[in-house]
């Protein structure tokens, strides 16, 4: 267990190993900020569930990764504390619930959605560049 301690850290404490500067999704009133803020930049949404293995892999991997924090607005969203916000989304932009999963939303719309092993920083690079 030591091994993968190291590689996704401890499951207590998730927010406090964040190495990006993420918008913290705790609002259901931040869903019309987003989809307001998306008419001038990119905006991602990373659904996370602090209790599984795959999902602190993913955002481990998408934090070393990810380079684009001028260009685009960044919002982590804990499904285990507010999975209302996540069932929300999945309504408002007409996606599936997936964990972990990201969105990139651009004037309004879902651009760009991957979840699991498909999550990936330079996809989402070639997505904001086409």
């Amino acid at each position: 267990m030591g091994f993968l301690k190291n590689i996704v850290g401890s499951s207590a404490g998730t927010t406090s190993l964040l190495k990006l500067n993420w918008n913290h999704l705790t609002d259901l009133g931040q869903l019309n900020e987003i989809v307001s803020l998306s008419e001038q930049k990119p905006v991602l949404i990373f659904k996370h569930s602090t209790k599984c293995i795959v999902s602190k892999m993913a955002l481990k991997l998408f934090e070393n990764e990810f380079d684009l924090e001028n260009e685009v607005a960044i919002y982590y969203l804990d499904l285990l504390e507010y999975r209302s916000i996540s069932n929300e989304i999945a309504s408002r932009f007409t996606t599936e619930h997936q964990s972990p999963q990201i969105l990139l939303i651009k004037n309004g719309v879902v651009t760009l959605k991957a979840s699991h092993s498909d999550i990936d920083a330079t996809q989402l690079r070639n997505e904001i560049y086409g």
